[in-house]
């Protein structure tokens, strides 16, 4: 007997076929039909079944069959292995409390990677019924298992960075989006991102979609409870990440504010933006601008790096980024490349304090 909410492939197998159904909230008719009959698994694994011929049950699953599934797996693997090397160096912190005077003047300077790697190059000696002798030995373990632990949280970044770089190589483009939400949003979505049909659906789908709060006269949404909190928490993290390093956030955060917008609402709208942005490159994909040009134009026109940021009001080290590739921002690139054409060949210009007020930020 079917089980409602399993999320299976639809597939043949001999004479049947499996479809997907979801437990979704119950409508009028369907609140009916449980006030009369009653509600149960088996009721409810025959409403599931009736859904399907009936047209309810509209739902496209996911395919599970591709480079996504196995982001899930190792991202399933990273998560345990994060909670687990946690865990190690909790109790490495309250095995210390407690411990003899000699092993915590020893540790008492050392920050936290100090700590953890310390206690494994000591050799203790003497007999284990001796307080100090057993508290070495346990924070060397302790220091063992948690180095293993790094070593394999490193081979799964790898791993899925590898996946990244040849399945989705344009998501990390975007501001703020590294190889944790890029992964997370790809699983989100699954192995067929095209059963995600509209960006109002992706927004749905990871909870930023607006809730209309309006009371009175007061008109005002709130944030969605509902979606996948997972890919939620990823897209609060890339928000999180831009209004702290991105020019064009701040600025947008700075306006919002001078019209009486909380932090929460402007989070809510930043959230909608990022998820707009991320669901454009997930269904149709568009590579970053090259940045190995920009140093090309600015070395055949003689022009410094220092000569460059000045004019362009930022620091070297943030075009030196930009050029090697290492930070994507299309705003800032844009107005580099406007810059290095807005200059004459094979001369050395000197800074131009207004001339980033006249380019567009």
């Amino acid at each position: 007997m079917p089980k409602v909410g399993l999320e299976l492939h639809s597939r043949p197998c001999e004479h049947w076929e499996v479809a997907e159904t979801c437990r979704i909230r119950p409508g009028p008719t369907l609140r009916q039909t449980r006030r009369l009959q009653g509600k149960s698994d088996p009721l409810d694994a025959y409403q599931a079944a009736e859904s399907v011929p009936s047209g309810r049950a509209s739902v496209t699953p996911k395919s599970r069959d591709g480079a996504v599934e196995s982001l899930r797996v190792l991202r399933a693997e990273r998560a345990t292995a994060m909670r687990a090397r946690v865990a190690v160096m909790a109790q490495v912190k309250s095995v210390m409390v407690p411990a003899p005077e000699a092993i915590r003047a020893r540790y008492r300077a050392m920050t936290s990677p100090a700590l953890m790697a310390a206690p494994e190059k000591t050799r203790p000696a003497g007999a284990p019924s001796e307080p100090l002798t057993s508290t070495a030995i346990v924070l060397k373990r302790l220091a063992v298992r948690y180095r293993h632990l790094h070593q394999e949280l490193a081979l799964i970044d790898a791993e899925l960075d590898t996946i990244l770089t040849l399945h989705a190589p344009m998501l990390r483009d975007l501001q703020g989006v590294g190889t944790d939400v890029a992964s997370q949003l790809l699983v989100t979505v699954g192995d067929n991102p095209e059963r995600v049909t509209t960006e109002a659906k992706f927004a749905a789908l990871v909870g930023v979609a607006p809730i209309p709060a309006s009371s009175g006269k007061t008109s005002r949404h709130r944030l969605s409870r509902g979606g996948n909190r997972q890919a939620n928490k990823a897209i609060h993290r890339v928000v999180l990440v831009r209004m702290r390093n991105d020019g064009r956030t701040r600025a947008y955060v700075a306006t919002r504010r001078q019209e009486g917008k909380s932090t929460r609402e402007i989070m809510r709208c930043l959230k909608r933006y990022v998820a707009r942005e991320a669901c454009d490159q997930l269904l149709l994909p568009r590579p970053a601008p090259d940045a190995g040009t920009l140093r090309t134009a600015r070395t055949a026109k003689q022009l410094t790096l220092q000569q460059a940021a000045d004019a362009l009001h930022d620091w070297p080290t943030a075009l030196s980024r930009l050029e090697r590739g290492l930070a994507h921002d299309n705003n800032f690139h844009k107005r580099y490349e406007t810059w290095l054409n807005c200059q004459p060949p094979g001369t050395v210009q000197m800074p131009d304090p207004g001339l980033a007020s006249v380019l567009p930020a």
